[in-house]
């Protein structure tokens, strides 16, 4: 099958161990041709273009800025992004036949870019559901239902009712996901929805735990990280989604407990307020990292003990961070603090990998934070469980098949 992609993440290393990588490289590792068309933003100043990268033909095309920038020009080039893509496809991939497009959201504003290429090649068209925008900019204020911002909440929400109708299938996270959106679109066939979460490929280089022990202690001192305390590492976006004024407040609350440290590494729009709080705080309770590149990040975990989650208590939509994959992937129990509405805190409890509590109160993180230490001697057994969900249940395979069996494949 000849397969194209879209998607606005940079996908900077089609060789990466993470979620679209792992999953383009298993179709190709199956025989299909992969296409791949990707946002370049203007910041880069660098051109459209397509190379073969990975055994996969790659058109990165030159779009606004769409991350780290405020929301009138991400709000513009997001609007702009599917007329950039179907003209791109059209000059570069022209003379290919596809019979199946995979996309994600976000954006939802890619639907006559699927709509062509359904037309055109007669293509089947499978979402792989990621966010429940505009809802989820609602949940946490940036867009109202009522007020003037009620005019772009209602276009956004055209595009995403559009872009469910287009789509053949959706694939959705977990549970909560398909059934928040069967809820709030009655409209749709239930036949065509279904489960297909984030997954990735597991780690194959795992060693013995004295080597790990080993291989932790010469990377703490790499990071100039303590040797002596439990190292709680959050990496990712820091954004509204997160609440950093919330995970600022959890670091003031935990700044006098000497058997902790914390690592926040990462960008986003809100992250200067994790840079100005570290301004005041002590090197021996916290460090604030820019963003790594991915195999630093991942050394970087392989030096920490816990690994955090956090979401804006407002949700209502059921997120699926999945950053947590990492974290499962590299032997790292979680504390998640989140809103009640995902069900990431059932797969933490079902899997028993980590603890959860539920955000917006720094007394119930506080309450959970200690749970954790009390249970240091069994953290090692939590890694291990949770890098066996992970084998059960995010394995690159279960999101592959999910996907080609509604093609007869």
């Amino acid at each position: 099958m000849n397969i194209v992609f879209l998607s606005i993440g940079g996908l900077q290393d089609l060789g990466e161990n993470t979620v679209y990588p792992d999953l383009l490289r298993h179709f190709r590792d199956q025989g299909h041709s992969v296409y791949v068309v990707c946002q370049r933003e203007r910041r880069s100043g660098l051109p459209t273009e397509m190379n073969i990268e990975h055994g996969m033909k790659v058109l990165r095309v030159k779009t606004g800025n769409i991350t780290k920038t405020g929301r009138i020009e991400k709000g513009i080039s997001t609007f702009f992004i599917g007329m950039q893509f179907k003209k791109a496809i059209q000059e570069y991939f022209g003379d290919v036949k596809f019979d199946l497009v995979l996309y994600s959201t976000p954006p939802i504003t890619v639907t006559k870019t699927v709509a062509f290429l359904k037309k055109r090649d007669g293509a089947a068209s499978y979402l792989m559901l990621k966010d429940f925008f505009p809802q989820n900019a609602c949940d946490i204020g940036l867009l109202k239902k009522t007020g003037w911002t009620a005019v772009i909440y209602r276009y956004f929400r055209r595009k995403e009712k559009q872009l469910y109708l287009i789509s053949d299938y959706i694939g959705c996270m977990s549970q909560a996901n398909v059934d928040f959106l069967l809820k709030h679109n009655p409209y749709l066939d239930p036949k065509r929805v279904e489960i297909c979460p984030n997954t990735i490929n597991p780690r194959t280089d795992l060693v013995s735990p004295e080597e790990r022990e080993k291989r932790k202690r010469m990377l703490r001192a790499r990071f100039s990280l303590p040797s002596d305390k439990l190292i709680f590492v959050y990496g990712g976006n820091f954004g509204k989604p997160q609440d950093v004024d919330y995970i600022v407040r959890v670091l003031k609350d935990n700044e006098d407990n000497k058997e902790i440290h914390f690592v926040m590494v990462g960008s986003g729009t809100d992250f200067y307020k994790l840079k100005e709080y570290k301004n005041t705080a002590s090197d021996e309770y916290i460090t604030v990292l820019d963003s790594l590149r991915i195999k630093e990040y991942y050394e970087l975990l392989e030096a920490c003990d816990v690994g955090l989650i956090f979401l804006d208590r407002r949700f209502t939509v059921p997120n699926f961070p999945s950053r947590i994959l990492d974290y499962m992937n590299h032997g790292l129990p979680v504390l998640a603090a989140t809103d009640k509405n995902t069900d990431v805190k059932d797969a933490i409890l079902e899997g028993d990998f980590g603890r959860w509590c539920e955000s917006g109160d720094t007394l119930n993180f506080k309450k959970t934070l200690k749970k954790v230490i009390e249970e240091k001697d069994k953290l090692s057994q939590l890694g291990e469980n949770g890098r066996r969900y992970l084998e059960e249940h995010f394995h690159t395979r279960i999101a592959y098949e999910r996907i080609m069996r509604r093609f007869g494949v």
